[in-house]
């Protein structure tokens, strides 16, 4: 009996090894889960206490000469040193996951330090330490990149409103953008760089909800013009800009004046029927709008500059969001655009051509991101660093061409807001239905 245990044992370990590489293309998740995992589990146990002294993260149970003197000298063994606890590893779809407490003296960075070295050990494409709480880090690895080749997980239902799954993290979830949650974002990436796919994926999301699209496109409107159909209203150049971004604050102080008068904080706080329908204003190539060459020049930037600056401030609770792109970003664009970059909570970083573009977008959040951006190579189009006040992760956009997201931009053109207001400030005349706002995810 025992033979032929050992034997159908042997025969299912030959199977896997002979279709493993086939299995593990085309079902992953299972291949990791059931295989892949346990020896992860294995090697972790195997190698954590010489992996922790190598590292450096091992203390001696004794002082030294202690060690020495009271125990080697009378041909006793000296104690093992003290190792970091973990807790029990936790599968991911392509990973895994456990908690580390520190042990006195030790910080999470120190284990940071030492990702490369457990992620060599454990055989594993990557390992990523972040702090917890106070005494403890997480640990996470990834088998495979997840970034290499994303696929957009499919929403079910309507989802909720102003939120876009827009590609996948590193961990492998779902890479969401949710304006109620973050109003503001800042996008910064040089040419090829995935940019303009991200913006694409934005607007292809934002299309089939009730909501505004207003762009801001200063190079004469080659990039967002794709989406005109879609857009209650465009700007093409500078002048149109500021007159644009000026009727965009004064609707901002009429939804204020209502939200005064109805007793509420913000806007959703309003009944449906007079809820007014959220704006989304996509500001492409930053740079165009604070460039100047002449004292004319110099007065409108600054003029677009407070209206942006503005609408960041009170714009979030008042259903007035803003998504500034741009090429490079830095402190001589001027003084308003470190006050603007204060006031966009969100950043996204894809690769940059200058680092001071990386600084302006990271800097002030986590230097550990600031890093990872640095480290995008140029043959990584998508692949950009998230950060926000409460953490930074990897991530890539999903691919959404131009031809896709104009062709879902004309399919949703007919639920475009008619805003004169804001036609009037960019002379033109669209004249659409107006839109009323309907609750999708079903919130009080």
């Amino acid at each position: 009996m025992g033979g032929f245990v050992l034997v159908a044992v042997l025969a299912v370990a030959v199977g896997l090894v002979i279709a493993g590489p086939r299995l593990s293309r085309r079902y992953p998740v299972a291949w990791w889960l059931l295989v892949g995992f346990p020896v992860a589990c294995v090697r972790v146990g195997r190698t954590w206490r010489p992996l922790m002294a190598g590292c450096g993260l091992a203390v001696s149970r004794k002082a030294a000469l202690t060690v020495v003197s009271g125990l080697v000298g009378n041909g006793a063994p000296p104690p093992l040193p003290r190792v970091p606890r973990r807790g029990p590893m936790r599968p991911t779809r392509g990973g895994f996951w456990f908690v580390v407490r520190l042990l006195p003296g030790q910080v999470p960075a120190d284990f940071a330090k030492a990702a490369p070295a457990l992620a060599e050990a454990w055989q594993v494409h990557g390992v990523r330490a972040t702090p917890l709480r106070p005494g403890h880090v997480r640990i996470d690895a990834s088998s495979q990149d997840p970034l290499a080749a994303p696929r957009l997980p499919q929403q079910r239902g309507s989802g909720r409103l102003l939120r876009v799954a827009v590609g996948v993290l590193e961990t492998g979830r779902q890479w969401t953008v949710d304006l109620r949650e973050i109003p503001h974002w800042l996008i910064v990436g040089a040419t090829r760089s995935g940019k303009s796919t991200l913006i694409n994926a934005l607007v292809a999301g934002l299309a089939p909800q009730p909501v505004a699209l207003v762009g801001i496109d200063c190079k004469g409107g080659m990039e967002l013009s794709l989406f005109e159909a879609r857009l209650s209203a465009l700007a093409t150049d500078r002048i149109q800009a500021v007159r644009l971004l000026s009727a965009l604050v004064d609707l901002m102080v009429d939804r204020m004046a209502v939200c005064r008068a109805a007793r509420v904080r913000n806007v959703w706080g309003l009944p449906e029927t007079v809820r007014p329908v959220p704006v989304v204003v996509i500001v492409d190539e930053l740079a165009e709008l604070f460039l100047v060459a002449s004292r004319s020049e110099k007065d409108e930037a600054h003029a677009a500059g407070t209206s942006l600056i503005r609408l960041a401030q009170l714009g979030g609770a008042l259903g007035v969001f803003l998504v500034v792109a741009g090429q490079r970003v830095g402190s001589d664009l001027g003084p308003g655009v470190t006050a603007l970059r204060a006031q966009l909570g969100g950043r996204v970083c894809h690769r940059v051509a200058d680092p001071g573009t990386a600084e302006m977008a990271l800097g002030d959040l986590n230097p550990d991101a600031l890093k990872a951006a640095q480290a995008i190579r140029p043959d990584q189009a998508g692949t950009a660093v998230l950060a926000s006040g409460e953490g930074w992760e990897r991530a890539r956009s999903h691919l959404v061409s131009e031809t896709e997201a104009e062709a879902t931009a004309a399919q949703y053109a007919h639920l475009t807001p008619d805003l004169p207001a804001l036609c009037t400030a960019v002379g033109g005349k669209y004249g659409r239905s107006t839109v009323v706002l309907d609750r999708l995810d079903g919130e009080s």
